[in-house]
């Protein structure tokens, strides 16, 4: 059985979009559950649309979600080079290209721009489908060579028989069918040299024995095309596998060109890339299983193309924060005090214990970024409203926060050990010892010693936090503030 050899062929043309992304995935994971190759081939044929730095960023996306490819520009492989302006200068394309006119599977065409407008004009309401015929196909040999060597521009297109239909089966969408007059004669090869994408991708599938090819269902209507230049050369076709779009609502698709959010744009808001993977491994994919957290080796064992959809799948992101909440609470503590350390520093100044502050943001902070602003009251208290003390659910108001506060105070200031249990057993004691419930303590507590009404962590996280000095200061505050309350 042949091996399985994949590839994800991006465009140096800025950030990595969310639909590449999954690509990518899909790609990695059908190549690594049969112990596949798993390729990056850099297709910048485009040289408009090149953005300096775009390559570096698919390495470092590609790194940070642990798609490790197999073969590539920056480590090599037998099929190289992997970047196809490289392969350009070694004339692969243009042999090909030669070759497909020799047959009589493309030609030389010198048309300008202003003739296929003028066909297009001419073509009216029809210009939707328009079909270029281009007279170039029915210039002699001699002619043809003839305005080559007078240094007339030209490209070579396809040649298609407007005859008959062509078939091609794909896993996702089965047995699709084009009639043949539908079929455009595509560029191979441009006027400066370049191949274009439709016939680059074509030639290097084939040279590096690409067995499986992942993209976007945007590509059914090419995939004809492309199919007649492995027919005219007599190569076998890859099997297709085109996905459905990732869309940002039932009519739109996500673009990036839109500005619509990129892999690095969710990593700078605080997700994490492992958070991300998973979540657009379920965009167009259902796992037979009936959950919904994947590492990426679980992912790997669990994927199966015939299981991806044929619609396109909406980007929640609010579904996105909650499945990266579930990353960040299923961290082993030292794991995430370490990871949020930098975004604590950002609003906390103050020697206080780092360990103690992520205790109380594990099961609150769903994203990265949301941490700093969490905790703008740790190095001071902040002047808060008194009406933060009334509280519905927790049944208190000013007067009954006053009482429990003023309780609390030598309850707490009579502890020789400050540790969790100490803290814990004090506050509980006396809301048992005063037949109240324990929010009715614990919640004044926490609004004295923060001076907020949510925060990450509760009354004891936060006396920790502070330390007892800092802790019975703030409750004398809280205390000193309710008695001027009028």
């Amino acid at each position: 059985m042949k091996k399985v050899r994949t590839r994800f062929a991006p465009s140096p043309t800025g950030y990595m979009h969310i639909g590449n992304l999954r690509t990518a995935l899909y790609a990695y994971l059908i190549a690594k559950k049969d112990d596949g190759d798993f390729l990056l081939r850099i297709e910048d044929t485009d040289q408009e649309r090149q953005v300096e730095g775009a390559t570096d960023i698919i390495y470092n996306t590609l790194a940070a979600c642990n798609l490790n490819h197999d073969e590539g520009p920056d480590i090599g492989g037998e099929y190289g080079p992997y970047v196809q302006s490289e392969r350009m200068k070694q004339g692969i394309y243009a042999k090909y290209a030669g070759m497909l006119v020799n047959m009589g599977k493309a030609h030389v065409c010198f048309c300008k721009e202003e003739d296929i407008q003028a066909q297009k004009e001419a073509a009216g309401d029809k210009e939707d489908s328009f079909y270029y015929h281009d007279p170039c196909k029915h210039l002699s040999h001699e002619e043809v060579q003839r305005r080559m060597d007078s240094g007339e521009p030209f490209v070579i297109r396809q040649n298609v028989d407007p005859e008959g239909q062509t078939s091609f089966d794909d896993e996702v969408y089965g047995t699709i069918t084009v009639d043949n007059s539908t079929l455009d004669e595509m560029i191979l090869l441009k006027s400066d040299g370049y191949p274009t994408y439709n016939f680059a991708n074509v030639i290097d599938d084939h040279l590096m024995d690409i067995t499986d090819v992942v993209r976007g269902n945007e590509y059914l209507s090419s995939t004809p095309k492309y199919n007649l230049i492995y027919e005219a050369f007599g190569w076998e076709k890859p099997r297709y596998i085109h996905c459905p779009p990732v869309m940002k609502d039932e009519q739109h698709k996500l673009s990036k060109r839109n500005g619509d959010a990129s892999f690095q744009d969710l990593v700078a808001k605080g997700y994490l890339p492992e958070a991300i993977l998973n979540y657009i491994a379920l965009l167009g994919w259902s796992p037979a299983e009936e959950r919904e957290i994947y590492s990426l080796e679980e992912l790997t064992k669990a994927f199966d193309v015939k299981r991806i959809n044929t619609s396109g799948a909406i980007f929640d992101v609010e579904k996105l924060k909650w499945m990266n909440g579930e990353y960040l609470r299923r961290m082993d503590d030292e794991e995430y005090c370490k990871l949020v350390t930098p975004y604590i520093d950002q609003a906390v100044k103050k020697p206080y214990s780092r360990q103690a502050i992520a205790v109380g943001l594990k099961d609150r902070a769903m994203l990265l970024n949301d941490i700093p602003p969490m905790l703008d009251f740790v190095d001071e208290l902040p002047d808060y409203d008194i009406d933060l003390y009334f509280n519905k659910k927790m049944k208190t108001n000013p007067e009954i926060s006053l009482e429990s506060l003023k309780e609390a105070l030598p309850v707490l200031e009579s502890l020789e050990v400050w540790d969790r249990d100490s803290i814990h057993d004090a506050l509980i004691g006396l809301a048992q010892s005063t037949g109240r419930k324990n929010g009715v303590i614990m919640y004044p507590v926490r609004v004295a010693l923060s001076g907020k009404a949510s925060t990450p962590g509760g009354a004891i996280e936060l006396a920790l936090v502070f330390g007892k000095e800092e802790s019975l200061d703030r409750i004398r505050k809280g205390i000193s503030k309710l008695e001027n309350w009028e």
